[in-house]
């Protein structure tokens, strides 16, 4: 923390979690595009709206204007300016799920303080994504998630990645409500996790067994929930699960394609559903614990 006099900030930030803090006060958790995590007390929050607003629900993204105090861990939160709220697409139990599950990894995964613009544009994308629309807000669009530079996409070595995508053409039509919003949560649970295991340095490499080296590629491979890497079948641990030929070129193709041209095809909960097992389960090991959030999507 910042010695001496108040530094005032002002900047774009996503909004994780809220504790009540005192009588009539708000404790928040913000993920900040400039600062990175940072938790601070919103004054009266619970009595008054015209500061906050409906800017406090989680997964809102906003410009935050807070004040660090010396000798505080806390800082003050002063006032929030909603730029994309969850709540400007209706809300059900699905994407209320792919929601948190995105707030509750940022809350766990990122240290205090860690500046990561990717994460923050990755965060903002999916949590856009999510709503199901296909057009958005353009302080959204402008932030919008790519493959970061000097982030090289895997190489399945087979050349059949243009198969793959012709084999997944897009659709004639648009989906529409219910259904828009249902293929947004399972393409984006499976894209933001993917990503995160990438970007944070916990993604294996899918090419070949990490015990005997057996090429793998076009083939299932097996991975634990306990263990690094994965295996060929004979080499498998105890408790490992198959990912198939064809979710592996899935985690290939998101490696290299961004959110909205993936959104043009069909993605039901079935697709690649063991790859997003896989995402889940490989971020869950690094950070130590299951994810909350992530049971109402496993059922």
């Amino acid at each position: 923390m910042a010695q001496g006099k108040q530094i005032q900030h002002h900047g774009e930030a996503i909004v994780l979690r809220t504790w009540p803090f005192h009588e009539a006060d708000l404790l928040l958790s913000l993920f900040t595009r400039d600062e990175g995590k940072v938790k601070g007390v919103a004054r009266h929050a619970m009595r008054s709206r015209r500061r906050f607003g409906g800017a406090l629900e989680p997964a809102t993204h906003v410009r935050a204007h807070y004040t660090e105090r010396p000798k505080q861990e806390l800082v003050r939160l002063d006032s929030f300016e909603i730029l994309w709220s969850p709540l400007s697409a209706p809300i059900d139990y699905l994407r209320t799920a792919g929601l948190q599950l995105v707030v509750e990894v940022l809350e766990e995964v990122m240290p205090d303080g860690a500046v990561d613009d990717h994460v923050f544009r990755l965060a903002l994308t999916v949590l856009h994504g999510m709503s199901g629309s296909a057009h958005g807000n353009p302080e959204v669009a402008t932030a919008a998630f790519e493959r970061p530079l000097g982030v090289m996409p895997p190489d399945d070595g087979l050349g059949t990645i243009e198969a793959r995508r012709a084999s997944c053409a897009p659709r004639d039509m648009e989906p529409r409500g219910r259904e828009a919003r249902g293929v947004a949560v399972w393409l984006g649970v499976t894209y933001f996790c993917l990503w995160m295991n990438r970007l944070m340095g916990w993604m294996p490499e899918l090419g070949h067994c990490a015990v005997c080296g057996l090429d793998l590629r076009g083939e299932p491979v097996w991975w634990s929930p306990a263990g690094d890497g994965v295996t060929c079948v004979d080499d498998r641990r105890p408790g490992s699960l198959a990912l198939s030929a064809e979710s592996v070129g899935e985690s290939y193709r998101i490696a290299r394609t961004s959110l909205p041209e993936l959104r043009a095809e069909e993605w039901p909960r079935e697709r690649s559903a063991d790859l997003r097992a896989f995402a889940l389960g490989t971020l869950e090991r690094h950070m130590g614990r299951r994810l909350r959030s992530a049971v109402p999507l496993a059922r």
